[in-house]
């Protein structure tokens, strides 16, 4: 008699939990439920950051490849030429903030066309601006000059041309540049608030004679 009262006691004991193990096991799975969600929140975190600084990197790489495929670019002045366009100014002309001369734009398809090219820094964006070149002389309005925005939120743009602006000059840097030479060198810094992860590295282009 008393060992089946035994064996039905072991029964009843194999047959399910006790309420205190069933406690200690919701709280264990809300530990892991807790140390699963704040993992995902980091884990996502971590994504959307490098998201960003990616993003900002390529659009860096972007603007670094055109400001030095357009700076290589750029077109002997021909200021003396007949039927040269000197209404927009033919000359390199070179400022601390902006820079405007006659260069190949590239099309996208392969070639390139001449136009009349300024980049320069307005309201905190690093615009390229440029119309057709137009070799021959016409009475006709010149064309409505188009813009594009290369990169935003720039606190300050800093241009720089080595070379000697006039025969018998030194050659040094210089944050001016207007004449019919064009400059050796040219850099092209910018910077960025403060804050700002976003880093430039000082890009130098030499124009190709």
């Amino acid at each position: 008699m008393s060992s089946s009262r035994a064996t039905c006691r072991m029964h009843d004991s194999k047959a399910g939990f006790t309420l205190l193990e069933m406690l200690v096991v919701v709280g264990v799975l809300g530990f892991l439920m807790v140390g699963l969600t704040q993992g995902v929140r980091a884990g996502l975190a971590l994504w959307e950051a490098q998201s960003r600084r990616i993003g900002g990197t390529s659009e860096l790489d972007a603007t670094a490849r055109i400001l030095r495929s357009l700076l290589s670019a750029v077109a002997p002045p021909q200021s003396n030429a007949p039927g040269a366009d000197t209404a927009f100014g033919a000359d390199f002309k070179g400022t601390a903030d902006s820079v405007t001369f006659v260069g190949d734009l590239p099309t996208g398809l392969g070639t390139t066309r001449r136009a009349n090219i300024t980049i320069e820094l307005r309201d905190g964006r690093l615009l390229l601006r440029w119309t057709p070149h137009r070799h021959e002389l016409s009475s006709a309005p010149p064309p409505e000059a188009i813009e594009t925005e290369l990169i935003r939120r720039v606190d300050r743009l800093d241009l720089a041309y080595w070379g000697a602006a006039s025969p018998g000059e030194p050659a040094g840097w210089r944050t001016q540049w207007d004449g019919v030479a064009i400059p050796e060198l040219i850099r092209v810094r910018l910077s960025f608030a403060a804050g700002d992860g976003r880093r430039f590295p000082d890009l130098i282009a030499a124009p190709q004679p």
